[in-house]
């Protein structure tokens, strides 16, 4: 009761400018101490994030807008194209989850960003799936 008192302090206004709310479990000796093969390096990581960014800078270039997070309202309509079955399930969770019109275009923008990072021009019903799971605290504290 009292950390769900704490947490109410925080007003639904402020987390709608937060674009990516995630929880992080701690990780165990193992994980952190054992050697992952399979774990991206900090160079590989890099080299997909200035794809990316040079992804969007292409789509940008005729404009003055930097990066995604940039994007107004009117630009989001014009830069985030969706594909039907993100749409659908743009508007379901729209509905299901009471987003505001901000909470929307963070949507969007994130959505953007993850559709950049598989070069793809459309965002897709996965992009739009994974940036969902990326406000995942205020459902879960604030029960929105």
């Amino acid at each position: 009761e009292d950390i769900r008192r704490y947490l109410s302090r925080i007003s639904g206004p402020l987390l709608d400018r937060i674009d990516i709310q995630i929880e992080m479990p701690s990780l165990s000796y193992e994980e952190i101490s054992g050697d992952d093969a399979s774990a991206e390096t900090s160079a590989q990581i890099r080299k997909r994030v200035n794809a990316a960014r040079d992804f969007a800078h292409e789509r940008y270039k005729n404009a003055k807008i930097n990066s995604n997070s940039a994007l107004t309202s009117a630009e989001i309509r014009k830069y985030c194209p969706l594909d039907d079955a993100a749409k659908a399930l743009l508007k379901k969770a729209f509905d299901a989850l009471g987003l505001s019109a901000r909470g929307y275009d963070r949507i969007l923008r994130v959505s953007r960003t993850i559709a950049d990072l598989a070069a793809s021009e459309t965002i897709g019903a996965a992009h739009i799936a994974e940036a969902i799971q990326f406000r995942s605290l205020d459902r879960k504290y604030w029960g929105r």
